[in-house]
């Protein structure tokens, strides 16, 4: 009996021992983002290939001047679930995270009064939305609240920019013509992982330090060097609709030369420019639908155009007369 017993209790510590250690890994896991659920490789910067010469530059008809508006890089910490442009009236339609600089009352419920009516991050008095989802660092868990309240796999410490970069250019063929206000406007592709095509993909990834390296990976930068996020956005009115099924037929994009679809507009060109200081070897990711798992290559933004008439009359005649303005 007493043999019995001597080797009874070994197996006995080794199945509660290994109940427990499955118990910790299992909390671990719960708690924790897990990598693996990343699509995307990871690039170093430098063997990126350079990206040849820019496109033609600004003609005698064209509208070469370029305007920065100071939206600050949202230290109000605005950021919500919602999407206004794509599912309006729908409490955290978005499934994930959105930033925002710009409009300091935009979510789901906004509309064309309350935008007016609202405060603003922009120095000069622009009351538009500029906004686009997080990117989150993965070996620190998420403790605030609005790091939690997205779900839907996306998880992490949120990573704060350290810059946006709100600029407007103009058409290198032709004079530029106001924005409409209210005009709803969207780039890059949320399904793009899952869509099989890169027809709407229009982010670029990058580190600064590198201005004619761009991916559509995840970037690795030198020490010293900041992550950078630039969405362009469509330039091509139709000139009867601020918004329309789909979120994109009523703006286009020009072509590589600047060209416009017959039956467009030029208007001003908005670029954003989002830069993050992440250390070498951290794993990050991209808030995203649960299926697209964090793709790089879904990186998108939106914007809705609140400024005054005046305000964007100042724009476009910057553009148009080839100078180079801030507000």
């Amino acid at each position: 009996m007493g043999n019995e017993h001597r080797l009874l209790w070994p197996l006995v510590c080794l199945v509660l021992g290994t109940g427990l250690v499955a118990a910790v890994l299992g909390a671990s896991r719960a708690a924790a983002p897990q990598h693996g659920e990343v699509a995307g490789a990871y690039v170093d910067i430098r063997e990126v290939p350079r990206e040849a010469a820019p496109p033609t530059p600004t003609g005698p008809e064209g509208s070469a001047g370029r305007v920065t508006v100071d939206c600050g890089r949202n230290a109000e910490g605005h950021w919500n679930e919602d999407n206004l442009v794509v599912s309006p009236g729908l409490r955290a339609g978005a499934h994930h995270t959105h930033a925002y600089v710009g409009n300091l009352s935009t979510d789901a419920m906004s509309d064309d009064a309350s935008l007016a009516a609202a405060a603003t991050s922009c120095s000069g008095g622009d009351r538009s939305t500029y906004y686009w989802p997080v990117l989150r660092r993965l070996d620190r868990p998420g403790t605030r609240a609005h790091e939690a309240s997205a779900g839907h796999g996306n998880a992490g410490e949120i990573l704060p920019e350290a810059a946006v970069g709100v600029e407007f250019r103009g058409s290198p063929v032709s004079k530029v013509v106001p924005m409409p206000r209210f005009l709803r406007a969207i780039t890059g592709d949320a399904v793009a992982y899952t869509a099989g095509k890169d027809a709407d993909v229009r982010a670029r990834w990058g580190c600064t330090g590198f201005p004619d390296r761009s991916t559509t990976d995840y970037p690795r930068c030198p020490a010293g060097s900041l992550l950078t996020r630039t969405l362009v956005f469509p330039s091509c009115w139709n000139g009867l609709d601020t918004g329309a099924p789909g979120h994109r037929s009523h703006l286009r994009f020009p072509s590589a030369q600047g060209v416009c679809p017959q039956g467009t507009f030029p208007v001003p060109e908005l670029r954003l420019s989002l830069s993050y200081a992440v250390a070498a070897g951290t794993p990050i990711a991209l808030d995203s639908f649960p299926e697209q798992r964090h793709s790089p290559r879904t990186d998108h933004a939106m914007f809705v155009d609140v400024m005054t008439d005046e305000q964007m009359r100042e724009v476009v005649g910057c553009l148009n007369e080839g100078r180079v303005c801030r507000t």
